[in-house]
């Protein structure tokens, strides 16, 4: 039977198979709490071709059952063309909801809570650290889901007051896990990731799996690693050069934002573009 959507994120398109699930990868962006008017060509292509790689290259128990979507199970009134690439057909799970953050640098709100209080999500680091300071052991950091804004961050033990203290230390341990291991194999092609956020679920047989994307541009902070220097934020392969354009203009970040000009475009993809070939190695299938 066709797909049924039954729900819009800010980049996925979730769709009903009936006992399986459709995940669509659109092109959408958002920044800000916001889904910008502007689209980037081949986003969604690059986010599932990096998920792809990362779940056959790290073997994770995940919810993904195919990249194709059979002609039957096409949604009424989208182009079957347009799925190539960006689709994946899953397992149905019971997410948890917590996204599993794991920080290998001092950066971003992380960096904002070390400075006011010497600890990040709850655990004290040492005095004297930098921003972009590469962390003698990652950390579990724990955000709370929040579709309407910002996650926001919280202590491992709430997470233990929410699932129990067995699946709480299951999430940190596999977490920290998949991290390490992305982070070397990431490494060996020159690209830094700073941090990164999971989600896991549950499959009906009481399984944890990995579910959504998988160490992304839209899930990581990907840094060049020739360009690394503690004390200053590197270049990243994401939507950076879209923050700093939206910062640059006069919208108030409360109201419908502007439509991005081209260049900010062709340079955002391109972004995205270079991140997965740089790790997977492979030409990106314009």
């Amino acid at each position: 039977m066709p797909a049924t959507l039954i729900r819009q994120g800010k980049v996925r398109d979730l769709y009903d198979l009936g006992d399986r699930l459709l995940l669509v990868a659109s092109d959408r962006i958002s920044a800000f709490d916001w889904i910008l008017p502007t689209a980037i060509p081949d986003k969604g292509r690059v986010l599932t071709g990096l998920t792809r790689f990362w779940l056959e290259r790290l073997g994770i128990p995940n919810h993904l059952l195919s990249f194709d979507v059979a002609a039957d199970e096409v949604p009424v009134g989208v182009d079957p063309g347009w799925l190539v690439g960006r689709s994946m057909v899953v397992r149905k799970c019971r997410v948890v909801q917590v996204e599993c953050v794991v920080r290998g640098y001092l950066v971003g709100s992380g960096w904002k809570d070390y400075q006011a209080t010497g600890q990040v999500c709850g655990l004290s680091l040492p005095p004297g650290l930098i921003n972009c300071d590469r962390l003698e052991t990652p950390l579990f950091t724990p955000a709370a889901k929040n579709d309407h804004g910002h996650d926001e961050n919280i202590a491992f033990e709430q997470v233990v007051s929410e699932v129990g203290l067995e699946v709480a230390a299951e999430l940190r341990d596999r977490s920290l896990e998949v991290y390490r291991r992305g982070r070397d194999i990431a490494a060996e092609r020159g690209i830094i990731i700073a941090d990164t956020k999971f989600e896991w679920g549950f499959d009906p047989a009481g399984n944890l799996l990995i579910v959504d994307e998988v160490l992304t541009p839209d899930s990581s902070r990907f840094w060049p690693a020739d360009s690394y220097r503690p004390g200053a934020n590197p270049p990243s392969f994401d939507k950076q050069f879209v923050r700093d354009w939206l910062e640059g203009t006069t919208w108030d970040k409360n109201s419908p934002p502007p439509e991005l000009p081209s260049d900010v475009v062709a340079r955002t993809r391109g972004k995205y573009v270079e991140a997965y070939e740089r790790l997977t190695g492979e030409r990106f299938p314009f």
